[in-house]
């Protein structure tokens, strides 16, 4: 399958109290691709996720989806194409993990629309996706970490968008359930052809599944582009303040780093 939907972020400038956090930023995300978003803490990663997904008003520049500023679409029609799973999303008191995630089925409902069988459908393949169809009647707040991030994950994919933002949905989660969670987005793109935005941590891993990498700092990109071709020891300092080899990824080939520490010189 093709994507459909193209995603722009130009001159956009997004601020918090005013104190602006993303300066100026312009960046296109690659439709039907998988693009990962890296850098150090409170370097705008999220920040930039929030005003792609509308979460966050610009003050200066915009987003645009399909050439129309997210700004301009009514709430509904956005969350039919742009789903997004921020980084700390709070569920409702006692609500059970099935009815959780049903809301994703939200952009789907209308005045006259009832939940159908697609609703059912997309409901528990998105708990047999992320392993948490054996705690669908239970509530959300009785959850592990690891569980509930799951659960989260699970609501944006019954949302069935064709553009996918996830701010560090590996959190929470051990080692296993991050490759799991990482290749399940891989799949929905390779097979649906979803664009997918991730803010991550783990920088072999965002190499390892990125088609498009974006590493920021300081509120504004530093390299962008595919991870063979952009990562390098020097791009890692720049970003990080960090020295590094860049090796091979003996499983993927693609660039794996090795910091080096004090102790290790």
């Amino acid at each position: 399958m093709t994507a459909e939907h193209s995603l722009r972020a130009d001159a956009v400038r997004l601020a918090y109290d005013g104190r602006e956090v993303v300066r100026g930023l312009t960046a296109q995300i690659p439709p039907g691709s998988i693009t990962m978003v890296v850098g150090p803490n409170a370097c705008g990663k999220s920040t930039l996720l929030r005003g792609m997904a509308r979460l966050l008003d610009p003050v200066g520049g915009a987003v645009y989806l399909d050439e129309k500023a997210v700004a301009d679409y009514p709430n509904r029609e956005l969350a039919k194409v742009l789903g997004i799973l921020p980084q700390t999303p709070v569920a409702p008191e006692g609500i059970t993990v099935a009815d959780l995630v049903g809301r994703g089925r939200y952009p789907h409902q209308g005045w006259f629309r009832r939940w159908t069988a697609e609703d059912d459908a997309a409901v528990a393949e998105a708990l047999a996706a992320t392993d948490t169809l054996d705690v669908a009647a239970r509530p959300v707040e009785e959850l592990s970490g690891g569980q509930r991030q799951r659960v989260w994950i699970a609501m944006a994919l019954a949302q069935r968008t064709d553009l996918l933002l996830l701010d560090e949905p590996t959190t929470y989660l051990d080692v296993t359930h991050q490759v799991e969670v990482l290749d399940l987005l891989t799949d929905l793109n390779r097979t649906q052809g979803t664009t997918v935005v991730v803010v991550l941590h783990d920088l072999n891993l965002a190499c390892r599944y990125a088609d498009h990498l974006i590493a920021m700092r300081a509120g504004e990109i530093v390299v962008e582009g595919e991870p063979g071709r952009v990562v390098t020891a020097d791009v890692i300092e720049r970003v990080f303040g960090m020295r590094c080899r860049i090796v091979p990824d003996p499983v993927s080939a693609t660039p794996m780093i090795v910091p080096i520490g004090r102790h290790h010189c």
